[in-house]
């Protein structure tokens, strides 16, 4: 199991800053939305820069229509990040197309996706997908599968399930890890490192336990030793 440490900071100053005080340990970096609209790809090669050895997943959870998706795909890929994501709802054909387009590139990078959002609860979920989670998390699990993509992003307590339902090795990454106990804030479905244990979870987010924490570092150096 791989800790991938979100990088969810209000400036880049500040994620740099995380990223320095970390970049002796083996973990991936995950860069979402709001930091890659805000500093570019430019910031990715910041990134590189403290360490060369970071793994990077760019998380902008692409979903549009099947050839948008590929073209959007065809240029994260160029930007030597490895790992990324779409949404499992734009659809097989979309996540066929995507998987088709990367196949131009010697190493592309792994390809996951969205199942069903950590911030949903079953009411709200429902509401959507006229579906329950568990449900809905499986079939998208498996039309991801069907579709030739690396893994899903899913909560914990789905992970085992996808997996009997595809693959051991089909990867699970899983947002919403509360390592210690820690608050849940906006996140409805987290759970500690012992269930994404259990649960063969192949890669955990944490954020804000990390990030809000008086000495980041050392809350790594613990995830890492529970790992």
């Amino acid at each position: 199991m791989k800790l991938c440490v979100a990088l969810d900071l209000p400036t880049a100053s500040e994620n740099l800053k995380l990223v320095h005080e970390i970049k002796d340990y083996d973990v991936w970096l995950k860069v979402g939305l709001r930091a890659f609209i805000r500093d570019g790809k430019e910031f990715l090669k910041e990134l590189k820069k403290i360490n060369p050895n970071f793994k990077i997943f760019l998380d902008l959870k692409l979903h549009d229509i099947p050839n948008t998706m590929a073209d959007a795909a065809e240029e994260v890929a160029q930007f030597g990040v490895d790992m990324f994501n779409v949404h499992a709802s734009a659809g097989k054909i979309a996540m066929q197309t995507v998987m088709k387009r990367l196949e131009k590139f010697e190493n592309p990078p792994l390809v996951l996706a969205v199942t069903a959002l950590t911030s949903f609860d079953e009411e709200n979920f429902q509401a959507v997908y006229n579906q329950d989670i568990a449900s809905k998390a499986t079939q998208f699990a498996k039309d991801t599968y069907e579709s030739g993509i690396n893994g899903v992003v899913c909560s914990v307590f789905e992970s085992m399930d996808i997996k009997d339902n595809t693959s051991k090795e089909f990867i699970t990454l899983t947002p919403g890890i509360r390592p210690f106990g820690e608050n849940a804030g906006d996140q409805k479905r987290v759970a500690d490192i012992n269930m994404a244990k259990n649960e063969l979870s192949d890669f955990i987010v944490v954020g804000r336990p990390i990030y809000q924490a008086e000495d980041p570092s050392s809350v790594v150096k613990r995830i890492l030793e529970k790992l």
